[in-house]
């Protein structure tokens, strides 16, 4: 991929694009909602990226093409400012104002955006988008060469542009993860630790399960679920959920009530299995990591409330066709949910998946397999 976003750029802007960089999607194995609540996520980044071919302007406007939407975004960059901007382009946009922001002296930009990750399906594709015009704009303008930095800038651009109240765990995943790799992230810290993970090595295979459902993170679900969390922080006396435990939060249950109960419930439990697994990888036992996420799944279906009918539907069906685990990853609302499997069998759990979503008269899921790979980069 990249060749298409290369050929677009000399044919819109009649030169060859300076560049083509890559910036991945990615799973999170493991960690949901846990990391505006300073917790722990468990995330890899996928050979599924967003692709932005660049090359510098010298009038002071940026203009960006995704081969995937039918308009151009086109403005002076002076005009470009938190509300100034919506809808798609602001993930693209809101990159370059990061770095303006920063003090990067941006002297105008073209950029044409290829991908081959599913938009909406909660494999961060936002992220990759923001990722992908961050790494082209700075290799190009200049600006901060630490991955960690660039990633929360990406973070920035997308809560103060996009306006999506997001954590740090995508664009973090995007930048700096490593093939071969999860990346335990501490969201509090900002510190990242990269631990083995090779299913194929151990005999299994990671499956994607995309209900092609859609769903949008810049709506009132998944700020309210924010809002919980805080709230029940303030109500045990903690900064925030990371630093209680099981035991805490249900000695509290009357003081929080029944729904904040439930919302830090599944945030502190969430935190001990991403821990869990990250000590099952730390001692390659990849096949014990099965149990917590389908515990996980429960936790977001029944505590969080952030699952649907359809992601119910395939986790259900990939654990009775064979899955050792099955949990739905990303924010929720529709998306996707992951199967850990053992690799002889991961035929059959996709064909059990199809036909629990056809009998519930569902679309029909893509199935796809994923391995850990590198973060953002320059590809050409």
């Amino acid at each position: 991929m990249g060749g298409a976003a290369a050929t677009t750029f000399a044919r819109l802007s009649g030169r060859p694009p300076e560049g083509v960089w890559s910036a991945p999607g990615r799973v999170n194995l493991i960690g949901e909602h846990t990391d505006y609540n300073d917790g722990f996520a468990l995330p890899f980044a996928i050979g599924r990226a967003v692709t932005a071919a660049a090359g510098r302007r010298g009038d002071g406007w940026l203009r960006v093409r995704s081969l995937h939407r039918e308009d151009t975004f086109s403005r002076p960059l002076a005009e470009i400012r938190p509300g100034a901007v919506s809808g798609w382009a602001a993930y693209a946009v809101g990159p370059v104002w990061a770095l303006l922001d920063a003090g990067v002296r941006v002297s105008g930009l073209d950029v044409v955006l290829d991908s081959d990750l599913p938009a909406g399906a909660g494999l961060a594709s936002s992220a990759a988008v923001e990722c992908a015009v961050l790494v082209a704009t700075r290799d190009i303008f200049g600006g901060p060469q630490d991955a960690a930095v660039l990633a929360e800038l990406a973070r920035r651009a997308e809560t103060e542009l996009a306006g999506v109240p997001c954590g740090i765990m995508d664009q973090m995943a995007s930048m700096t993860c490593k093939a071969g790799h999860a990346l335990l992230l501490d969201a509090r810290s900002g510190h990242g630790e990269q631990l083995p993970f090779d299913p194929e090595a151990a005999g299994l295979t990671l499956l994607v399960l995309d209900t092609r459902t859609e769903r949008s993170l810049a709506t009132g679900a998944y700020a309210a679920r924010r809002h919980s969390c805080a709230e029940a922080a303030v109500a045990l006396g903690v900064p925030a959920l990371r630093d209680v435990g099981a035991a805490e939060v249900h000695a509290a249950r009357g003081r929080l009530g029944e729904l904040g109960w439930r919302r830090a419930r599944h945030v502190v439990t969430e935190n001990q299995r991403a821990l869990e697994v990250a000590d099952h990888l730390r001692s390659g036992q990849l096949r014990q990591v099965g149990a917590a996420l389908t515990a996980s799944h429960v936790s977001l279906r029944d505590d969080y409330d952030v699952s649907t009918p359809a992601l119910n539907t395939v986790v259900d069906a990939a654990l009775a066709g064979g899955a050792l685990g099955a949990r739905m990853t990303g924010a929720g609302f529709g998306g996707c949910a992951i199967a850990l499997v053992p690799a002889a069998a991961a035929d059959a759990v996709g064909a059990a998946v199809r036909r629990a979503a056809a009998a519930r008269e569902l679309p029909a899921p893509d199935v796809f397999a994923v391995h850990p790979s590198d973060g953002a980069r320059r590809v050409a």
